[in-house]
């Protein structure tokens, strides 16, 4: 029999379709000032349906060949840097759990310590400088190879697979390395996709290492573009020269160039989200899991 809609059904459904819109109306909002101009903006001060579809903004940005050279830094950064991530958090994860493991509860307890104390901005420098990444892109990748706070998620997730699974592989002859890849890691795909989105979102809003370590603008990471090109704006913007003269020139509206950046460094992580969505549902609850 077909449930009988009650009250609290109609509430909880109004209360879910705000939070939803209050979760869209801004987003919305960006776009639609991305595709704003002078003109429009001033004849409408409260901009909420476009009247016209003005691509100066996009056009400001993708000028040059910069731009272009920093989405590929960025690419690069976050497709093999998340690589890298997985990688190495895996297999600390995997090994940390292992119980014959010499010396696991001091490595446990240093990288507990590692969590709650860090070395400091000017010892981490002289270390990558010393390793010879400064004005290199795995600048932005070696130095954050392995997030702590997610290998502890994947340690407590790797706990909890029975060690009956393990004893039987290593009967028919197979060892550590095979286990974690035949075995292992095919039952953890929730875990491994959540993660790697973690780490995706990391990588590709990466700007601060990039801001510290890359001297040469053409290495520049996407993000670290647009902020140079956010702080030129704000320049022009808080400059003495006629703003009105430099918007009408190229038909530019200040505020709609920073709306059409926050637009292009989102829309590709919101791209990637639905393909993992299916595991990132069970994914993200794996740290609530007790041992």
């Amino acid at each position: 029999m077909r449930k009988k809609t009650t009250t609290f059904d109609y509430v909880n459904h109004a209360l879910l379709i705000g939070i939803a819109l209050m979760m869209i109306i801004p987003f919305y909002s960006v776009i639609i000032q991305s595709f704003a101009t002078p003109k429009v903006v001033a004849s409408q001060p409260i901009y909420l349906v476009p009247s016209t579809l003005d691509f100066s903004a996009y056009k400001q940005i993708f000028e040059g060949k910069q731009v272009w050279d920093s989405i590929g830094i960025s690419i690069f950064v976050t497709l093999f840097g998340t690589f890298v991530n997985m990688v190495a958090t895996m297999g600390g994860a995997y090994a940390l759990t292992k119980k014959h493991l010499p010396g696991k509860g001091l490595i446990v307890a240093l990288v507990v310590f590692s969590m709650l104390f860090h070395g400091g901005l000017i010892p981490t420098y002289l270390t990558v400088k010393s390793l010879g990444l400064i004005n290199d892109v795995f600048s932005m990748i070696l130095p954050v190879a392995i997030n702590t706070y997610y290998m502890i998620i994947m340690m407590s997730f790797f706990r909890t697979i029975p060690d009956s699974l393990e004893e039987a592989a290593k009967i028919d002859g197979a060892n550590d390395m095979r286990i974690l890849v035949q075995i292992v890691l095919p039952i953890s795909m929730p875990m491994i996709a959540a993660i790697a989105l973690f780490y995706a979102v990391d990588r590709w809003n990466e700007w601060w290492n990039a801001m510290l370590y890359i001297r040469d603008s053409s290495k520049y990471p996407l993000q670290l573009y647009v902020r140079e090109l956010l702080t030129d704006i704000g320049r022009i913007t808080n400059s003495d020269m006629a703003l009105s003269d430099i918007t009408e020139k190229r038909n530019l509206y200040p505020q709609g160039v920073k709306m059409a950046i926050v637009t292009v460094t989102t829309l590709p992580i919101i791209f990637v989200y639905p393909w993992l969505q299916k595991y990132f549902g069970s994914g993200v609850m794996i740290g609530s899991l007790k041992e």
